[in-house]
């Protein structure tokens, strides 16, 4: 008898690890988490380094035009309650980090008349100043800024028309140029009297001088009056877009060509 070897092969039993999957609870929690992540980096960003705003009006022609995508920085100036990207009523504490502004910077503030307002107007005068309007001219402690013409521009205003305006060069005594708009002489505001600007506030001024609710105009005529430093929002640096608000008059297929690319990405002067 011949004996047949056989090979057998053992198999081990496999062992198979239950899959754990987490709660639709867990994975919920989690995306909140990290969405409320996002949502607190970007308003403390907001918040602490910069703003955009919006441009409604042509009290600040011809630096900026209604329609302009406005960036404010924070930072330089300092925070307080009215650096906060949400308005809520909170009792002004003053600034941490403050700065004085320099005479022509173009800042944005909150209104004094409703501080869910913010406005953008041009600093001339700090605390101590003397300010006065002297035929058109402004004077600064006794010096003129220097008025140099240049040319004609066209001032729109908020219904999308538009009126020619005499264009000037004007030098502030400490050296800072920028453009105006004056649209007529002798206007209501072109003379006024000498402001003293009291500690803790700022005289400002529209580049577009005859049509401009500013430091002239006192509060409870609709104008800013004498700004407190603790309303600023921030400095006006740069116009990230713009669009032309007259097209919203024609067809919609026209609107792209509303937008003014030479304006986007560039400085505040």
């Amino acid at each position: 008898m011949s004996a047949e070897k056989m090979s057998a092969t053992t198999t081990e039993p496999k062992t198979s690890q239950p899959k754990t999957s987490k709660p639709k609870s867990s994975t919920w929690r989690g995306q909140f988490v990290q969405l409320a992540g996002i949502v607190a980096a970007v308003f403390i960003a907001k918040g602490a380094l910069a703003e955009p705003f919006y441009v409604p009006s042509g009290s600040m022609e011809p630096t900026l035009l209604i329609g302009d995508a406005l960036l404010a920085s924070k930072f330089p100036y300092g925070y307080g309650t009215s650096s906060l990207p949400i308005q809520i009523n909170l009792p002004e504490t003053g600034r941490v980090f403050a700065e004085t502004p320099k005479r022509g910077d173009v800042v944005v503030f909150r209104w004094p008349g409703d501080r869910s307002q913010a406005w953008v107007k041009r600093v001339v005068g700090l605390p101590g100043d003397r300010i006065q309007m002297r035929q058109g001219q402004l004077f600064i402690n006794d010096r003129p800024a220097e008025l140099k013409p240049d040319g004609v521009g066209s001032a729109e205003d908020d219904n999308g028309g538009s009126e020619p305006a005499y264009r000037y060069v004007e030098t502030l005594p400490n050296g800072v140029s920028h453009l105006i708009f004056k649209m007529r002489d002798n206007g209501p505001l072109d003379n006024t009297p000498e402001v003293t600007v009291p500690a803790g506030h700022l005289f400002v001024l529209g580049d577009n001088r005859d049509n401009s609710a500013d430091s002239r105009v006192p509060l409870r005529s609709g104008g800013v009056g004498l700004l407190p430093i603790d309303n600023l929002v921030g400095r006006a640096d740069a116009v990230l877009g713009s669009w032309d608000l007259g097209m919203r008059g024609q067809p919609v297929w026209t609107w792209l060509s509303g937008f003014r690319l030479a304006r986007f990405f560039t400085a505040v002067h």
